[in-house]
């Protein structure tokens, strides 16, 4: 998936073994890393798109397999984001059993979003695992049991933006908000909306920028997209039009999208 698998996972050992025998009152985190801080499992869209026009799914093909799990982008971003700010990991811990795992994950994801990092050593430890996208793989149905339901994040306050702020002013200050906040250390969960087309209503975690080509004028940033558990999605900005883009792929035909932030501050 990411090439030299052996490496990476190594890359991933180190920065956790790292973070357990550090100062313990630090918060600053290291670069997150999508194949250390994401989610192994996917969600799944409850709609197929074609052309960017959604649809009734039909049955599972070899292309577009059956997934269950759906509803959950806004979920899942969220999980990470906390996982982030209030978790550590000790991989030289005895692993725990479900009820006890169970437990650790609902203190981490019913903490508030947009509160600032805990301390090293006021964390929510995990043992047994390197990092969450190990243990997210290995306890696939602990983590979809508890990180919360997908059905209430359609009646988030929040939400209701995407009928009212369409202007490319907005669109700016949340680049600007953006920008912001990568150079401080943090995430940006972003729900990208084409309303009122249907083409996407989606949550993305947006966490680092990306290199563009010589001469290119859109800034890239990389995005985890809970319906792509294989590599990062692409996310940019165009200075001249003001507006965002989405990278295309099988539940979205690409391109212009609005973006509104969440989880930065309560009723988002």
């Amino acid at each position: 998936m990411f090439g030299t698998r052996g490496k990476s996972a190594g890359l991933c050992w180190f920065s956790a073994f790292a973070a357990v025998t550090t100062a313990q009152a630090s918060v600053a985190p290291s670069e997150f890393r999508f194949d250390c801080d994401t989610l192994a499992f996917q969600n799944a869209t409850v709609l197929k798109y074609k052309d960017g026009v959604p649809f009734l799914r039909a049955r599972s093909a070899s292309d577009d397999p059956a997934n269950k799990y759906t509803r959950r982008c806004f979920v899942m971003t969220r999980t990470a984001m906390q996982f982030r700010k209030f978790a550590r990991f000790d991989p030289r811990g005895a692993c725990l059993d479900d009820k006890a795992l169970a437990a650790r994950i609902r203190l981490v994801t019913r903490r508030q979003a947009w509160a600032a990092p805990l301390p090293e050593n006021e964390r929510i430890v995990f043992p047994c695992y390197v990092n969450l996208r190990q243990m997210s793989k290995a306890r696939v149905r602990v983590f979809q049991e508890n990180i919360g339901s997908g059905f209430v994040t359609y009646f988030r306050l929040g939400n209701g933006r995407m009928f009212f702020e369409h202007s490319r002013d907005y669109q700016e200050r949340t680049h600007a908000s953006l920008d912001a906040a990568l150079s401080h250390g943090d995430l940006f969960v972003g729900y990208l909306s084409t309303y009122p087309k249907l083409s996407i209503n989606h949550a993305v975690l947006i966490y680092a920028r990306s290199k563009g080509v010589p001469g290119d004028e859109l800034e890239h940033y990389l995005a985890y997209d809970p319906n792509h558990a294989e590599a990062p999605r692409e996310l940019t900005w165009s200075p001249r039009k003001r507006a965002f883009a989405y990278q295309k792929d099988i539940d979205f035909i690409g391109g212009f999208v609005r973006v509104y932030q969440s989880y930065s501050k309560p009723l988002q």
